[in-house]
């Protein structure tokens, strides 16, 4: 038994910090060897857990242990891209002592509490959720198997075991004064809070709700009949949970009845903010919405000798340092590929996500114009792309592979494999470009090219997210103007792509080749300015001072 089986910190809590905080999140990314998580809400939970540990404050993750991870990005033996679930094991996990049960489609489930002391990866306390326990039949020991479960009625019991499971696991710890919901998956929470307080308002008091994508899929809803048979609202009758919640209509969304149970939500940066207010506040009892813009652990994620030769304005050191990344990264480019990619090249690098909205394939547009640009004898320029599609859309797997096929025989085009957090830290310090292109206004945040500015790598991206608090174009970035938001896509598109073709061409392929000295000072004004706008610290000070001692 570990001191963890109640709440508990290492150290003194910072005075600031004092309320106990519970953070819900589907999803961490913690350490490269902790498989929990799937893109950027992962990586965004596990900065806030780091620094959460830096600046002393009382609170504690809630999250899931995915016995298959997310999925393992394979090759078949065309290169394309397999789907492996494999089992993980983690033996740096211990049981807390906590086990809980909850009630799932009539079923007892039983939920076993693991525990991520704070001295293994520099976090806050954290409790991962398994339903793998003896007790458990064979289904619902599949519930915590696969992050983000295809099945809808499987992605619901995952909600239910991770609000009502999580809140009795807060609730056998001492209980907390806030809940906060990284995204609307723990919605389950509100109702376990409602029977624990006995009213709505009650419940508002101590719920607080993060809202990450103003993209449907990120927004979810369900048959409202489903949810109650499946025991979504934790035993309050139907009539009763239409009432607090709003919800009078066969859908039941997620997001709206997480608005209207906090006491106040944020987006995850200020145009963001803007457009979240501006989806939702047309509902009727909704919470606050501020803005909170995202950012990331900068101890966790830049480099140290990079960091220092900033500090002490050593730019001999600066280069050096940066054309060694670019080896480092070039291994696994020769590792994965068989290609040489040469360190004094410039290196773009498109690596996320792959959600149709991102447009991987941007590039592509003109394939003539494309291979015109890599193939330049004179300006040489070396593409990577990297990124996980979602494994059950067929689309985004496709484009991933279309990208694989188009690398083929070219010696400096690569697509790479096992997008994780170790990958995404070797891709953002040895790229001197990371290409950010969503369709505007599309993209909540995305803290990528946060992590990229703080290693050297200069923001090439479309006004969206947070670029807009940090972009100076030709000074820090180099930014694709803003297209009209109220054309088709398609033409949205080719406008999009013409200004990032005119400004490689034009501004940053001849200022990396002609004018070295100005790239470098682009490179430092990049990494002065990210920091400490976009440092976690700053985020999670933040979510005190806005949200939970509001």
């Amino acid at each position: 038994m570990t001191q963890y089986n109640r709440w508990s910190h290492p150290h003194d809590i910072d005075k600031r910090y004092t309320k106990r905080v519970a953070y819900f999140s589907m999803e961490f990314a913690i350490h490269q060897a902790l498989k929990t998580y799937s893109g950027g809400l992962g990586f965004l939970a596990g900065s806030h857990m780091r620094s959460g540990f830096d600046l002393r404050q009382n609170m504690i993750g809630i999250g899931m242990l995915w016995k298959y991870g997310y999925y393992d990005q394979e090759r078949n033996e065309d290169q394309t891209m397999r789907v492996l679930f494999q089992k993980k094991y983690y033996n740096y996990l211990e049981y807390s002592g906590i086990t809980v049960r909850v009630d799932i489609n009539n079923h007892p489930v039983m939920v076993k509490a693991m525990v991520l002391k704070p001295e293994v990866f520099g976090t806050v306390p954290m409790y991962f959720l398994t339903t793998e326990v003896p007790e458990n039949d064979h289904l619902a020991q599949t519930i915590t198997q696969r992050l983000y479960d295809p099945e809808p009625m499987a992605r619901i019991a995952q909600s239910i075991v991770l609000g009502i499971g999580g809140a009795k696991v807060v609730d056998a710890l001492g209980g907390a004064d806030i809940y906060h919901m990284n995204e609307g998956h723990a919605l389950p929470l509100a109702f376990h809070l409602y029977n624990k307080f006995g009213n709505v308002e009650q419940v508002r008091q101590h719920m607080v709700f993060t809202t990450h994508t103003p993209e449907k899929a990120g927004n979810e809803e369900h048959d409202i009949h489903l949810l109650d048979r499946m025991g979504f609202f934790n035993s309050i009758p139907l009539e009763e949970a239409r009432d607090i919640t709003g919800m009078h209509a066969l859908m039941f969304n997620h997001t709206l009845a997480a608005l209207r149970l906090s006491k106040v939500s944020n987006g995850v940066s200020q145009l963001h903010g803007e457009v979240a207010r501006s989806m939702w506040y047309d509902n009727e009892g909704v919470c606050e919405i501020k803005s909170i813009t995202n950012a990331q652990n900068v101890p966790y994620w830049m480099d140290k000798t990079m960091q220092d030769a900033l500090e002490k304005d050593d730019n001999k050191e600066l280069a050096r340092r940066k054309m060694e990344m670019k080896k480092q990264l070039f291994k696994l480019v020769a590792n994965q590929t068989g290609k040489l990619f040469r360190s004094d090249v410039l290196t773009i690098v498109w690596a996320r996500r792959f959600a149709a909205y991102k447009r991987a394939d941007l590039l592509l547009r003109d394939m003539d114009r494309f291979f015109r640009l890599v193939n330049n004898p004179d300006f040489p320029v070396q593409v990577i792309w990297a990124g996980k599609p979602y494994p059950f859309d067929q689309g985004a797997v496709q484009t991933f592979n279309k990208l694989v096929r188009v690398s083929y025989k070219r010696d400096n085009v690569a697509v790479l494999t096992g997008y994780e957090l170790e990958l995404s830290r070797e891709l953002k310090q040895g790229s001197d470009i990371w290409l950010n292109t969503p369709r505007r206004p599309r993209e909540a945040s995305g803290t990528s090219g946060m992590t990229a500015a703080m290693n050297g790598s200069v923001n090439f991206s479309v006004q969206d997210g947070w670029i807009p608090e940090f972009s100076k174009h030709g000074q820090n970035s180099f930014i694709i103007p803003i297209a009209d938001v109220t054309l088709p896509d398609h033409v949205q598109d080719d406008a999009d792509y013409e200004n990032m073709m005119r400004i490689l061409e034009q501004e940053i392929v001849p200022t990396y080749y002609n004018n070295p000295d100005r790239w470098l000072e682009i490179m430092k004004q990049s990494m002065h300015d990210v920091i400490p706008a976009f440092d976690a610290d700053r985020m999670a000070h933040e979510y005190y001072e806005k949200m939970y001692n509001y």
